[in-house]
C-alpha cells in the first residue's frame, strides 16, 4: 500500500514540474488594452469625437509612458488597417502615446490577409495562422511583454483561450445608449476578474486592470 501512495505521490510530483516549466517557459505577459464607454461601447457615431472628447493630460502622458518600455504589439486585420489609415493619413495629428505606439514592433496576424498586402504602418511582420497558436508561440518567445490595442474579435479568443494576463479596460465618463458601436465585450465568454490596477486620471477617467480567468459553470 505504502509502494502504490508513493508512485503516486512522485507521479504527481513530475506533472507538477512539467506544469511549472510550461509556466515559466510562458512567461511573457499579454496585454488586452481597449477603451470604452461606461455601458461597454468602444466607437460610437460622428456624434463623439476622439476619446468621446473626455481626454485630459494626465491620461495622454499617462498612455504614453505605456510605451516607454520595450514591447510588441499584436493587432488582427482590421484594428491594424484602421489604425495604418489612421497614422499614414494624419501623421502631425497623432497624440504623443500613438506615435509611440507607431515606433513599436508590430505583428498582424491573420489566416486570410493576402501576403502581399502592403504593411504601410511602419515596423510590421505579418503571421499567418490562428491567432491562439501564434500567440501561445509568442508568449514562449517573444522575450518582451505583448500588448494588443482593440482587435476585438481576436482578443475574445485569446481571452477564451487563457492567453491574456491583463485585461486593461479604460473608461471614459459617458454613456452611449442609442450611439454605441462595437461593444468592447459584446462577444466574450464568461470570465472571472482580479482586480490588478485602478488608476483615475483627469478627475474622470477610469483605467481598471484585470486578470481575467474563464468562469467555471456552478455545479448544478
Amino acid at each position: 500500500m505504502f509502494a502504490v501512495i508513493l508512485a503516486v505521490v512522485t507521479r504527481w510530483g513530475r506533472i507538477c514540474s512539467h506544469l511549472d516549466e510550461e509556466s515559466e517557459a510562458m512567461s511573457t505577459t499579454y496585454t488586452f488594452d481597449v477603451f470604452s464607454s461606461l455601458d461597454g461601447y468602444g466607437a460610437g457615431t460622428d456624434e463623439w469625437s476622439g476619446y468621446w472628447g473626455k481626454q485630459g493630460p494626465e491620461l495622454l502622458e499617462h498612455r504614453a509612458t505605456m510605451f516607454d518600455q520595450d514591447q510588441l504589439m499584436v493587432f488582427g486585420p482590421d484594428t491594424y488597417r484602421m489604425m495604418s489609415q489612421i497614422v499614414n493619413t494624419e501623421p502631425e495629428a497623432m497624440d504623443p502615446w500613438v506615435q509611440k505606439m507607431s515606433a513599436t514592433p508590430k505583428i498582424v496576424v491573420s489566416r486570410s490577409m493576402d501576403p502581399n498586402e502592403s504593411l504601410a504602418w511602419g515596423d510590421t511582420t505579418l503571421r499567418r495562422g490562428d491567432a491562439v497558436e501564434v500567440v501561445a508561440e509568442l508568449k514562449k518567445t517573444a522575450g518582451v511583454p505583448l500588448r494588443s490595442h482593440g482587435s476585438l474579435r481576436m482578443n475574445w479568443s485569446l481571452m477564451a483561450a487563457g492567453l491574456v494576463d491583463r485585461l486593461q479596460v479604460t473608461i471614459f465618463p459617458v454613456i452611449t445608449g442609442t450611439t454605441g458601436l462595437e461593444p468592447v465585450l459584446g462577444g466574450a465568454a464568461d470570465f472571472d476578474l482580479e482586480l490588478l490596477e485602478s488608476t483615475r486620471l483627469d478627475g474622470d477617467i477610469q483605467e481598471l486592470v484585470y486578470a481575467p480567468r474563464v468562469h467555471q459553470p456552478r455545479p448544478r
